[in-house]
């Protein structure tokens, strides 16, 4: 597949995108949807040739879909000379993981401006940052751009805001776009590609937007372990949870949103950002003692976990605990910081005999020795104990009563507040939720 000026979009850009990944991906299909030439490059041979065949590595809903409605207008190669002879706006969105020092891994990134002047990047290119990068960053690598003969390529910081599970729905239609230049001229293209949706642009400085990014995660972060205290305090004090959060959200300073109480958040983002913002202020000099407080609770939240089974149980040592879902939110296969990691491996040293399901994960290469089950019956039977870790709609609507008989104690700690309690409590279960009463009404 070959492209010209006139196969570009309606805002006449050729789009290029560094990294096909969760992001890269979700990224180029949605631009292509809106009728620009895409031109994605992976340094993976095997991911490349997959995308080529049709086949998306990652799971995410409407993603499949929305790459073979708009397969011709998207391509996929290993060289980044290639995209560069094709697309005009370079998205970068390659993988930013944290070090052992807690500091974003930058390497991947300086890797693609190390490769775009051995490749001849020219004044018709503009750099767009969509990884998470720590604020700062677009200011070191506008240096290094200008040190490498590169001054003449634009430079941009354009945040994404996905959620799993959501991303199509988000990019195409966002809260807001930002994007941060130094140059307005740059700015002018990247917003121009956004026109279609009609969403809210804020333009600003590239710090600026950079560090929208972190604090837009860490107060969603912190708004969870926020309603995690407060469960656990009801819990003390004889109140439901869900009906806290309910009288709260009604309040327009406050909102519903994130306030769903449970054993914690996980995922690519919120732990990596929270960690990140917090080591950047204290690289800065400044000790972050709200965060660290967001990251304390939200770790033993997980572990809350087992002190409720053991308080039923007593020890757990050669009993059967089935934990129903791993992904960290349903809508994703992502495994990444997920609150089943950290309990399959405390429920392994507490002595217990582990069991899961997940409708997506597989999981076989991060959970071991634990029992993996293609059926949630499977998982259940003769348990002493099932956890609902991940609320997918095939662990929720399960037939909850007709399993009771199968499994030795009918004990269901709800990790995720998404089951009934009074239904539980009816169906014969012992039942406990996070914060809830036992016999609350809904879920």
């Amino acid at each position: 597949m070959s492209y010209s000026a006139g196969d570009a979009g309606a805002s006449g850009a050729r789009i290029g995108v560094i990294g096909a990944g969760y992001v890269g991906l979700v990224t180029g299909a949605c631009l292509a949807s809106m009728g620009n030439p895409v031109i994605l490059r992976d340094i993976d041979p095997v991911k490349v040739a997959a995308l080529e065949r049709g086949d998306v590595p990652i799971y995410e809903p409407g993603l499949e879909v929305v790459i073979a409605e708009h397969r011709e207008r998207l391509e996929y190669t290993l060289s980044l000379e290639r995209l560069l002879e094709r697309a005009d706006i370079l998205f970068v969105a390659v993988d930013t993981p944290p070090t052992y020092s807690g500091d974003a891994d930058l390497s991947r990134v300086m890797s693609v401006i190390a490769e775009l002047e051995a490749t001849g990047a020219d004044p018709s290119h503009v750099l767009v940052m969509k990884s998470t990068v720590p604020v700062g960053t677009g200011e070191r690598l506008r240096a290094e751009l200008d040190a490498r003969g590169l001054a003449d390529v634009g430079y941009c910081s354009n945040p994404e805001f996905l959620k799993e599970g959501d991303a199509i729905a988000d990019f195409l239609g966002p809260d807001r776009v930002v994007v941060g230049a130094f140059d307005s001229a740059d700015a002018d293209r990247v917003e121009a590609l956004y026109a279609p949706l009609g969403a809210p642009v804020l333009r600003t400085t590239v710090s600026s937007a950079e560090m929208i990014k972190y604090a837009s995660n860490a107060f969603l972060a912190t708004k969870i372990s926020f309603i995690n205290e407060i469960a656990n305090v009801c819990e003390e004090v004889g109140a439901d949870v869900a009906v806290v959060a309910e009288g709260m959200g009604l309040d327009r300073r406050i909102g519903p949103s994130f306030l769903r109480a449970g054993i914690g958040f996980g995922g690519s983002c919120f732990p990596k950002d929270v960690a990140a913002l917090k080591q950047l202020a204290g690289n800065s000099g400044y000790h972050f003692q709200l965060l660290t407080a967001v990251i304390e609770v939200n770790e033993l939240q997980k572990r809350r976990v087992v002190n409720k089974l053991k308080k039923h149980l007593g020890s757990l040592e050669g009993q059967r605990v089935a934990l129903l879902g791993l992904a960290f939110k349903p809508g994703t296969d992502d495994m990444r910081e997920a609150s089943s990691l950290v309990l399959a491996a405390r429920l392994i040293a507490e002595g217990a005999d582990v069991t899961a399901f997940d409708p997506v994960v597989d999981g076989a290469d991060r959970l071991h020795g634990v029992q993996l089950c293609e059926e949630a019956a499977q998982a259940l039977a003769g348990a002493h104990a099932a956890v609902v870790v991940t609320e997918w709609p095939a662990v929720v609507d399960l037939d909850w009563a007709a399993l009771r008989s199968t499994m030795a104690t009918p004990l269901v700690i709800d990790g995720r507040n998404c089951l009934d309690p009074a239904a539980m409590t009816a169906a014969g279960f012992v039942f406990e939720g996070i914060g809830r009463l036992p016999g609350a009404p809904g879920a």
